[in-house]
């Protein structure tokens, strides 16, 4: 069993997770994400479900094509992790539940999580903002997701719809189907409101919210910063 263990530290705009390793123990991260661990840990690189799933991560999806283990081979220890965005964490016990996640949602998780990439359909992929591969998350244990901005869920009775922005989309259960549609009635409406596309749920199940949207973040940036001309 593992026995690696989570706690979200530093709450507000810019939480940490401190992640407790047994000794024998390993869990593994985003790459980039350790923040500070004790000196007995050891740090490696991993490919997670082989070759093909890490091109699909890192060409197709614009992910990390490795991700980090880090270990205790023989006394227990402690790492801190941290996000690349400013916003909240969130933790889910996965107990056979299969997710679907956005790219860039991935933070930790145990050993006994799987992600694997699964392939969308083709107008998903060209429409949704996550091309054609989407990470499925499974198995059971821990795993820990970062946001960009709070973190919002909606549970969905079966039947029942919900229409969700694609940028502020974080993760959503594999019970759940989806289609790809315009936000408003026409194609100009729709991208002249600055929506564009947006993902129209039918449940049974969750869906995970992030509050903030970082395409419109990009933009509002990039008309704040000095021109370079």
């Amino acid at each position: 069993m593992d026995d690696v263990t989570f706690e979200t530290v530093a709450a507000g705009d810019a939480p940490v997770v401190r992640a407790r390793i047994p000794a024998g123990g390993s869990l593994y991260a985003d790459a980039g994400a350790m923040m500070a661990m004790s000196p007995n840990l050891v740090v490696e690189s991993s490919l997670r479900g082989g070759v093909v799933g890490a091109l699909s991560r890192s060409l197709l999806r614009g992910e990390t094509f490795f991700y980090l283990t880090i270990s205790a081979p023989q006394s227990a220890g402690e790492a801190l992790l941290a996000p690349s965005t400013i916003g909240g964490i969130e933790m889910l016990e996965l107990t056979g539940t299969e997710y679907f996640l956005q790219k860039g949602s991935f933070l930790a998780a145990q050993h006994s999580v799987e992600l694997t990439t699964k392939t969308q359909n083709l107008t998903k992929g060209l429409f949704s903002g996550e091309g054609f591969f989407v990470t499925r998350v499974s198995g059971s244990g821990t795993l820990v997701l970062n946001t960009f901005g709070a973190l919002m869920t909606f549970d969905l009775e079966p039947g029942q719809q919900y229409i969700v922005d694609n940028f502020h989309l974080v993760a959503w259960e594999s019970t759940i189907s989806y289609q790809i549609s315009k936000a408003a009635a026409g194609w100009i409406s729709s991208f002249a409101s600055g929506e564009g596309f947006v993902c129209r749920f039918t449940g049974p199940g969750r869906i995970y919210v992030q509050t903030r949207n970082p395409a419109a973040f990009a933009g509002w940036l990039s008309r704040h910063l000095p021109s370079r001309g």
